[in-house]
């Protein structure tokens, strides 16, 4: 595939969001943006995230390795509760050596990688990973011809956008006695105020996007260009966000890729977010690196799912550990710790409206009927046709009618452990003391410079400065297992970082070249410089 025929690709990543839009059938929605997208191309409405809170999807999406596979599992590694600060953060995870973020295979390939500009993997963006990772990324910064890989992240969505604050408005445009709850959460009029604050956020968002199709139209690059809607996972309201009931890990997710999928279709295939990164790799004429969890669910490489799974583990201040498989018409759901209540203790969620409602109707005994759901004892199994009980609220696991279904969906989720592994059988303190020997967080080797030209084989590294005759190649190298080099000839401190992928064919005349290198949870390497005259 040449350079001018490879497509570009566009993802546009949205948070904590289901499908609240008028393409997926919601009446009060006010996304015509988005409904337009859809009407161009293709929705999946059985696409899930790997869990219901943003870190461990994202580490799942960038590396296409599930979070429990690569100890990118715990919400989230980059910070000290303040008040726990007895747990083992913070720490960057430290992945096996041969995983990478796959946008260094597009830019290996020659795509121009941008991303504006959340992150959050479990661990610091490796230089390698972007050619622009900033709130200026975008691909109108290429080199002319140049295939791109742009992704952007509005965060309007992100549950709190649904909190009451002081310098936002009390009234909402969405009407709040417009929007369903769903059956678990109490019926107030504060709890329909922070969802129609959400639906208000979505139309904001949708906003966005016309901006960025918008975008595309006005430099030609509509044609040529495979655009992705998604979110990391489903949507901040309790019982949605953190937990593996399809309210926190069913995802929007919408593709327009012209000329290949039909106008306004809908499939029903079930996709992970875990698939999008090998999905892109494969439309994008690059070779798929084998230990890749993921598959792609488009073009000529597609692999059709049977299952997706997802997972939740210590969120914030509390440690957890639950398993979840889906299939298309059950899920099944393994609490690790039946013991412990639903509602563990976390600060962050208990600022949500809802949740206060919920607590405070609990504790004046208000609450009835599934609005008690979050509050009765966790069983070790929970079994659902999702199918016939949208909700989740019908538990089957103890039904001799389901006893086959049980079995089947235990025994797939015991595959998928056996096979990708499963770290939540580790406790956090063991893993990060693991990678970080006493404490300290290990840091990449620097590179080294190694000229070859007739004269000297490359046999040892470059010492100092000094003059070399051409033809001259620069090979550079570092020591530390899996890591990356990141390579540049500008002067200064904002330089493009260049992804180094064989020896550099140097100039004649004066010439510098600035070298670093970075593994993945390693800090990064001192930078090195190599200046040279050649002759």
């Amino acid at each position: 595939m040449n350079r001018t025929d490879r497509p570009n690709i566009l993802w546009i990543s949205l948070e904590d969001t289901t499908p609240r839009f008028g393409c997926y059938g919601d009446p009060i929605a006010r996304t015509p943006n988005i409904d337009r997208l859809a009407a161009g191309g293709c929705r999946f409405p059985n696409a899930f995230s790997t869990a219901g809170v943003c870190a461990p999807s994202r580490s799942a999406i960038i590396t296409g390795m599930y979070q429990t596979s690569i100890g990118t599992h715990h919400m989230r590694t980059a910070h000290t509760n303040r008040n726990t600060p007895d747990m083992p953060t913070p720490y960057s995870a430290v992945p096996p050596p041969y995983v990478k973020t796959f946008t260094e295979y597009l830019r290996a390939a020659g795509y121009y990688c941008t991303n504006n500009s959340k992150t959050d993997y479990q661990f610091t963006p490796p230089v390698t990973a972007w050619d622009d990772n900033s709130n200026q990324g975008h691909w109108r910064n290429r080199e002319a011809g140049q295939p791109f890989f742009s992704v952007f992240n509005p965060t309007v969505t992100h549950e709190s956008g649904m909190w009451e604050k002081p310098d936002r408005p009390l009234t909402t445009t969405t009407n709040p006695d417009d929007v369903e709850l769903p059956p678990y959460l109490p019926d107030t009029p504060k709890a329909r105020q922070a969802l129609a604050r959400q639906y208000d956020n979505l139309a904001t968002a949708d906003t966005r996007v016309g901006e960025l199709l918008d975008q595309l139209e006005e430099d030609g690059l509509a044609e040529n260009t495979i655009v992705f809607l998604w979110s990391d996972h489903g949507e901040g309201l309790p019982r949605g966000k953190r937990w593996p009931y399809d309210a926190g890990i069913r995802i929007p997710l919408i593709v327009r890729w012209n000329g290949e999928l039909s106008l306004g279709s809908e499939s029903d295939q079930l996709v992970s977010l875990i698939d999008l990164g090998p999905t892109v790799l494969s439309l994008c004429g690059v070779q798929t690196p084998q230990h890749l969890q993921g598959q792609p669910f488009l073009g000529p490489q597609t692999v059709e799912r049977d299952y997706i799974f997802a997972t939740r583990d210590r969120y914030d201040e509390s440690y957890d550990m639950i398993r979840a498989v889906r299939d298309k018409k059950y899920k099944y759901i393994r609490n690790y710790y039946p013991e412990k209540p639903y509602l563990l203790w976390i600060p962050y969620r208990n600022r949500h409206p809802v949740m206060q409602e919920m607590w405070r109707l609990y504790a004046e005994d208000k609450l009835e009927g599934d609005q008690l759901t979050m509050f009765r004892s966790r069983p070790t199994e929970e079994l659902y046709d999702v199918e016939n009980d949208k909700f989740e609220l019908n538990n089957l696991a103890e039904d001799t009618v389901h006893a086959n279904v049980l079995e089947r969906m235990q025994g797939a989720l015991a595959q998928w452990q056996s096979e990708f592994g499963d770290m939540g059988d580790i406790s956090e303190e063991q893993m990060v003391a693991k990678w970080y020997p006493n404490g300290t967080q290990p840091q990449t080797a620097p590179p080294l410079f190694i000229p070859i030209n007739a004269s000297n084989p490359g046999r040892e590294p470059a010492q100092e400065n000094g003059e070399w005759d051409a033809p001259l190649l620069l090979q550079l190298h570092c020591s530390t297992q899996g890591a990356s080099i990141a390579y540049t000839t500008e002067r200064g401190e904002d330089v493009g970082w260049q992804l180094y992928t064989e020896p550099l064919r140097l100039p004649k005349g004066e010439t510098t070249v600035r070298a670093k290198a970075i593994r993945i949870g390693y800090k990064e390497s001192d930078e090195n410089i190599f200046h040279a005259e050649i002759l």
